[in-house]
């Protein structure tokens, strides 16, 4: 299969740059800087990504561009570009022309790179360093008012540079440039499909599995379910499923989960550990304190009833592609993931072999090849849910009356987001931001009420009231590294908000948190 590597140097939107290559059916993988595939000939071209870090600094992160640079069509992108150039004979300085934000790009010469794009079309710029002088061999095509050496090319071999941003959203004809790169310049075929995916993955798991057995938890949530009907068409009864109950999951969702499994063929076990989570968690306030007691409990109790299967030697597990390059990690840049990451979490405890059959997908793919599985709508559309459930969104210690007042509001408040038609609102789809949702729910990437550990005074009635506030969260996002608060419309706060009050005892007072991710995390813990 054709593909396209791109070196992360540890730009947020690094992600973004495999997404709008995939959207355009381009294969590719992405690797830290200082972990460089094999580049075969199924390598097609090489990207390298943006980054937080100066060239300039002592000990800016580098890679070995005799690799690939002249073999390979390569691609640098904001501080990639730098890069070549700092490398290359040109210049890199500080400037008092750094650009944040939009910019208008103009084409100052031909280039296979720009070609169908407009000779005035506007970018995201996002750079503290201007490129001030030119590597060895290289020309402008194209500048800004500000910034002259805003895109150039290597003379006589594939190599471009941009210094603003075509991955993201704001870049306007940014899928073009890309395209241009990928399908053009690199020759890739563009037949990267779900339908391609299923099919040679479906043929690999066979291959990597043999008659062996499997078993794979499941949580309800679109990875693990998809994960689960994947392996289901590969090795068929070979896979059982558990699902554990921990006490903490929103209302009713332990038999409405399997029970929307009952007609997918997959074999499933209910596993309602709920009364041994919530023991120990009583009493228990810290975040990371409760985070592992859960995971902790989570693996005991997917252990007992894993032994029960016999010969059992693979664990499936639904991680996707932002899980795996989150893992990897970059050292000196990227940040510590949360304590409840599932990758790599329960091989070492249980002595199985681990498979994932979506590691290499978006959560955006992940939902389109659901859907090309024939998964039904509701469980590929489900908005994602944090592993420690409910208990990170009860601020403190959990416990049973707290567990059904928040149960209770968030019910209601999800059956609102799925009731609510805004066709027409030009709100984004959660699943696809070019799509227009018809109801909330899909327009939005993920929303939960949290219960606060306070008290505020009301009136009901004729009477004081001393009860618990909760907060609404509601965020649009792509792969949830930054997050956007929702939108919503005045009269849908206002009828969730009275309905929140009204039925659920022990809430008086209903806020919205309008805080973006970042600095702000999506989750309250």
């Amino acid at each position: 299969m054709n593909k396209i590597v791109i070196l992360d140097f540890g730009s947020q939107v690094t992600q973004l740059i495999g997404r709008r290559l995939r959207e355009l059916n381009v294969y590719c993988e992405i690797y830290p800087y200082n972990k460089v595939p094999a580049l075969d000939e199924t390598v097609k071209g090489v990207i390298l990504s943006g980054s937080p870090c100066s060239v300039r600094d002592a000990n800016a992160p580098q890679v070995d561009l005799s690799l690939f640079r002249g073999k390979l069509p390569l691609l640098g992108i904001c501080y990639g570009a730098q890069y070549l150039a700092h490398t290359g004979g040109g210049k890199v300085e500080a400037s008092n022309t750094r650009e944040y934000g939009r910019a208008m790009l103009k084409v100052v010469a031909d280039s296979s790179l720009l070609k169908g794009v407009k000779p005035q079309t506007q970018v995201w710029m996002s750079h503290g360093d201007s490129i001030s002088a030119l590597p060895t061999g290289a020309k402008v095509i194209a500048s800004t008012a500000d910034v002259v050496n805003a895109a150039f090319q290597i003379e006589g071999e594939p190599t471009y540079a941009v210094q603003f941003h075509p991955e993201v959203y704001h870049t306007d004809e940014g899928t073009q440039m890309l395209s241009n790169f990928a399908l053009d310049i690199c020759g890739c075929e563009g037949d990267w499909t779900p339908a391609s995916f299923i099919e040679s993955t479906v043929a690999a798991l066979r291959e990597q599995i043999g008659s062996e057995k499997v078993i794979l938890g499941l949580s309800g949530g679109v990875d693990s379910t998809v994960a689960g009907v994947l392996l289901n068409k590969a090795i068929g009864n070979q896979l059982t499923c558990i699902f554990v109950n921990n006490g903490l999951l929103r209302k009713n969702e332990f038999e409405d989960v399997l029970d929307s499994y009952k007609d997918m063929g997959l074999n499933v076990i209910g596993a309602d550990a709920s009364a041994e989570f919530l023991s120990q968690l009583k009493g228990v306030t810290d975040p990371e304190t409760k985070r592992k007691i859960i995971g902790r409990l989570f693996v005991e109790t997917f252990d007992k009833y894993a032994k029960q299967i016999e010969n059992a030697r693979w664990l499936a597990q639904g991680t996707i592609y932002p899980d795996v390059i989150e893992s990897a990690g970059i050292p000196g840049i990227a940040s510590k993931i949360k304590s409840h990451h599932n990758v790599g979490g329960l091989p070492e405890q249980m002595n199985l072999k681990i498979v994932e059959p979506l590691k290499m997908l978006f959560k955006d793919e992940v939902r389109r090849v659901g859907r090309a599985l024939g998964i039904k709508e509701e469980l590929v559309s489900r908005h994602p849910f944090p592993g420690p459930s409910l208990a990170i969104r009860i601020i403190g210690d959990v416990t049973e009356e707290k567990l059904r007042v928040l149960r209770e509001a968030d019910d209601i408040y999800i059956r609102g987001l799925r009731n609510y038609n805004c066709t027409g609102m030009g709100f984004p789809s959660a699943s696809d931001p070019r799509e227009m949702a018809t109801n909330l729910y899909d327009a939005i990437w993920q929303a939960g009420v949290i219960l606060l550990p306070v008290k505020s005074v009301g009136v009901m009635g004729d009477e004081r009231t001393y009860e618990n506030p909760v907060a609404l969260r509601a965020v649009v996002s792509t792969d949830a590294m930054t997050a956007d608060w929702f939108p919503f419309p005045y009269d849908f706060l206002r009828d969730v908000s009275n309905e929140i009050i009204r039925k659920v005892k022990g809430v008086n007072r209903v806020v919205y948190d309008i805080s973006s991710k970042p600095p702000a995390t999506i989750e309250w813990e």
